[in-house]
């Protein structure tokens, strides 16, 4: 029995550790804008999509950089022609028109793909056994590519010039700009690692699963819930929640059928609001 959940545990840390890229863009978005991209999970989607067409020309590792390189221009493109024309117009338009493009996104991923589950069509291969437990090729990927990337953007936060400017404006983005901060610089590296990390994590996703046009609403929910667990606005603090996601929800298998896994999310955004709007770990503030 022990052994049954440590395994349920492993599974939780690889699935919270994608769950985190996805996390860490919708809170850097907010962090610095105050406003939730619920198009943010259109841009898993599309990152997904994007490799599964280029795959189907190209090797799979090559196949996946001009599928992130598109998503990263669909990010921008998001700010540039949908959500700076409405900056000024208050938060409620923006969130108004960031749900009207999700289904926007989510409907041309459906009039181009079909509705239809794709593949990559990787073929299974045996996992390594260690302790009575197992752990995949595929999963072991998934941990190192999400470490990897994470790792990069803790470098890049805490030990460059443009990671200061970025944590700067999410503490205050009038002050930032009066202290001579280019506020267009620091809006556009915000929207290109949102897109970066949420495509790379759509394309992980994908690697392990299926692909079909409703991922990125689903993925987008228990990134908003690992946000609203860390505290919203908070780099780590998304990071945390979204490990604490991707164990509990694993760890509901033992207790419910694996068709209410996804409601652990629902679930724990409903708790979330109700107990500790500010976070189980009352983290607030921006980028940190």
């Amino acid at each position: 029995m022990a052994d049954y959940y440590a395994q349920l545990l492993i599974n939780g840390a690889v699935a919270g550790a994608v769950y985190a890229l996805f996390a860490v863009g919708l809170t850097m978005v907010y962090g610095v804008f105050r406003f939730i991209n619920f198009a943010h999970g259109e841009l898993i989607a599309w990152g997904a999509y994007l490799a599964f067409v280029f795959s189907k020309f190209l090797p799979f590792s090559v196949a996946v950089v001009p599928a992130i390189m598109l998503t990263v221009l669909l990010g921008i493109g998001q700010d540039r022609y949908v959500y700076n024309p409405l900056r000024q117009q208050g938060r409620i338009t923006l969130l108004i028109a960031s749900i009207g493009l999700s289904y926007l996104l989510r409907n041309a991923l459906r009039l181009i793909w079909g509705s239809d589950l794709q593949t990559y069509g990787f073929e299974a291969s045996r996992g390594f056994f260690f302790y009575g437990l197992t752990i995949t090729r595929t999963q072991l990927f998934m941990l190192a590519a999400a470490i990897l990337f994470l790792a990069f953007l803790y470098v890049l936060l805490k030990f460059t010039m443009l990671g200061k400017t970025l944590r700067a404006a999410a503490d205050n983005m009038e002050l930032a700009e009066i202290m001579g901060i280019n506020m267009k610089k620091v809006g556009l590296t915000v929207w290109v690692l949102s897109a970066f990390f949420a495509s790379a994590g759509g394309i992980l996703i994908g690697i392990d699963t299926n692909l079909e046009p409703m991922m990125g609403l689903t993925n987008l929910l228990k990134a908003f819930a690992a946000v609203l667990l860390g505290g919203a606005g908070n780099v780590w603090g998304a990071l945390v929640g979204a490990l604490c996601i991707g164990v509990a929800e694993n760890l509901g298998v033992a207790f419910l059928s694996p068709g209410y896994k996804d409601a652990v999310s629902f679930a724990l955004i409903i708790l979330i609001l109700l107990f500790r709007p500010t976070g189980i770990f009352s983290i607030i503030g921006g980028i940190r």
